[in-house]
């Protein structure tokens, strides 16, 4: 069965609250198999994430997953934020390490107890063991009789990076990491946004070839303006997509840079989905048009009915 998967991020004004939970609504009710919510551990963040999550699981009945990252915390801040979203019925994580504070590089001091993202998962596991060591179970047939089980388990997600991680060396390196995060108890990786098929396809190749046996799904991005993209690559070190580029900056208007970028967004999850994932995770700006329609493009949702049946 072919998956699909949303993340989404905290909202920081009332208006932008708005806008969230009516995507919610509607992304929620069209089955996805879970939807994430980024986190960031200073400020707001922290309390605005758990309020999206716990939305998704009490009034969605959606499997919610928790963005969690290492950077500048202790052993004990990090085990704390895990129970936080353990006890509110979060068992699925997505691990990361995270980047350097505004102003500070990977010369200085900012990691905290954790120098990588395996690091992390081992945590979640250990703090989830101690919470949940064990329960009981009915023993079939013997109404009063109970059997010992072993506690619940987590999903732990963790980053790859198809077209590598700003601060690797090779692709060889990135596959040892993403080996040493599966070793360490991680259950399913994720990739950053790529914008070519065969970018994806090539590097879940050379991951089998090296070991890895988690699932690897990939994650895609509808980029509707030329603005959207030069931005992301900035933040992601991404090779720019020229095709990709020019037709947004081509485009009359907004309304046909949507329609560009969607396309393109298509292209990309067909190929995915064709060369043999089992899924596809949107990264949707908080937005249900654009997920939706790629959805729709690659035929894992029924088209919108037009206003005129």
């Amino acid at each position: 069965m072919t998956t699909f998967s949303f993340e989404l991020y905290p909202p920081r004004t009332p208006a932008a609250e708005a806008k969230l939970f009516e995507s919610i609504d509607r992304l929620s009710a069209i089955g996805p198999e879970f939807i994430s919510v980024t986190y960031r551990p200073t400020g707001p963040d922290r309390a605005a994430s758990l309020a999206v999550l716990g939305k998704l699981i009490r009034e969605h009945r959606v499997s919610a997953m928790a963005h969690l990252t290492s950077v500048g915390s202790s052993y004990e801040e990090a085990s704390t934020v895990i129970r936080e979203f353990l006890d509110e019925g979060i068992t699925s994580f997505l691990a990361l390490r995270g980047d350097p504070p505004p102003g500070m590089n990977e010369h200085d001091d900012f990691l905290g107890d954790f120098a990588t993202a395996a690091e992390l998962v081992q945590l979640i596991h250990r703090v989830q063991a101690e919470r949940s060591q064990f329960s009981f179970e009915n023993v079939p047939g013997f109404p009063t009789a109970k059997r010992l089980r072993s506690g619940e388990k987590v999903t732990i997600a963790v980053a790859a990076f198809p077209n590598g991680h700003p601060r690797s060396r090779s692709r060889r390196q990135d596959i040892d990491t993403l080996l040493a995060k599966e070793a360490a108890g991680a259950n399913l990786a994720i990739t950053q946004l790529f914008f070519e098929a065969d970018d994806y396809l090539g590097f879940v190749a050379d991951a089998r070839a090296a070991g890895v046996t988690m699932r690897i799904l990939p994650g895609i991005m509808p980029v509707l303006t030329a603005a959207k993209l030069r931005r992301t690559l900035e933040l992601s070190g991404d090779p720019e997509p020229r095709a990709l580029r020019a037709a947004l900056e081509a485009a009359p208007d907004a309304a046909a840079a949507a329609r560009v970028g969607i396309d393109a967004c298509i292209a990309v999850a067909q190929g995915v989905l064709e060369g043999g994932a089992d899924g596809i995770h949107l990264y949707t700006f908080n937005s249900a048009d654009a997920p939706l329609a790629v959805l729709e493009g690659v035929g894992l949702l029924e088209p919108s009915p037009s206003p005129q049946q």
